[in-house]
């Protein structure tokens, strides 16, 4: 039988470093070196005029300790050996690559298991790569992906400009088994993430996110409650001369404005709050999910707000429909 042999040594630290320190099984890195050196086998035979049928059976014979090798096609109950002459080298080229390649998906996995635990909290990330559909951010080792509906509408973000994200999911494509880091500075949940690092009343859970209703890029309202006797929930997230809630436009765009306000199990007070920067509302009824509210004619533009995006957005944090009407005289 004529058995190529890869360097015992070189093959012997490449398989005991993989599956010492990836913690990989070694008959794991064995099978992926054989379905390799098969691979490898079929182009060699390629080009050199002989296309093996898809079908075709083998089997490889690899010694652990040495790396020698043989490939061996089945064909019924006969067993051939194949094993070209002068393969080694490409056995030795394709084993290293092999090995590579299953610590660099060996490294991903290890990065992808520590993010899973990082879902739902931020990481500061810098722009790789844009393209139409999503941006590339490099964060920490790894990279993740931020989708264009998970983008902030109207904010353009340079290559290299670093920014804070959302880590939102790790996404599998069922095609491929793809696994991507999903990042997002869209979500809702993104604004909350800001409060809780730049408000230590939130970090420290005295003041409670109780909602929030946003549209990115424009507006968000958040509405606040203390668990502490004394803490002002609204005043802990604006900070004395609004050093906190600047803290948190910083991370925005210039376009996107957001409302502090308290909130409230009452109904009506809650509706009141939520129309702010309105003032002097009154809710004059709420039923079937309909509010229907009263603010004076001074008042009416900013409780409807540009487009109706206050009142929408009021309606959003209280799940109910508001109605606006000017108070009359």
């Amino acid at each position: 039988m004529d058995i190529k042999k890869l360097p015992k040594t070189e093959f012997a630290s490449a398989v005991a470093q993989i599956a010492g320190e990836k913690h990989i099984e070694v008959q794991e890195i064995l099978d992926s070196i054989e379905a390799g050196l098969i691979s490898a086998y079929k182009r060699d035979q390629k080009e050199h005029g002989t296309i093996v049928p898809d079908d075709t059976v083998f089997e490889v014979e690899i010694a652990p300790e040495s790396g020698s090798f043989a490939i061996f096609e089945i064909d019924g109950k006969t067993r051939k050996n194949v094993t070209p002459p002068g393969f080694g080298r490409i056995a030795a080229v394709t084993a290293k690559n092999v090995i590579d390649q299953r610590i660099h998906e060996a490294e991903k996995d290890t990065i992808l298991a520590e993010y899973v635990h990082k879902i739902g909290t931020l990481v500061q990330g810098y722009i790789l790569r844009a393209d139409p559909y999503s941006l590339t951010v490099g964060i920490g080792k790894t990279e993740g992906i931020c989708p264009k509906d998970e983008q902030i509408r109207g904010e353009s973000l340079q290559l290299g400009s670093k920014k804070q994200f959302l880590i939102k999911s790790i996404h599998t494509d069922i095609e491929t088994g793809r696994k991507d880091i999903i990042l997002s500075r869209s979500d809702s949940e993104f604004i909350k993430q800001l409060f809780i690092r730049e408000v230590p009343e939130v970090g420290n859970r005295a003041v409670t996110v109780e909602k929030i209703a946003r549209e990115a890029g424009s507006r968000a309202k958040v509405a606040v409650s203390s668990t502490q006797a004394g803490v002002d929930p609204v005043g802990s997230c604006i900070g004395q001369k609004g050093i906190r809630i600047q803290a948190i436009l910083n991370e925005l765009p210039a376009s996107e404005k957001v409302d502090v306000i308290s909130y409230s199990k009452d109904k009506k007070q809650f509706v009141g709050n939520a129309l702010s920067p309105a003032q002097n509302v009154k809710v004059l009824s709420i039923t079937n999910g309909l509010a229907v509210v009263e603010v004076p004619e001074s008042d009416l533009a900013l409780a409807i707000g540009s487009g109706g995006e206050n009142v929408r957005l009021a309606g959003l944090l209280t799940e109910l429909e508001i109605k606006v009407q000017g108070a009359k005289l």
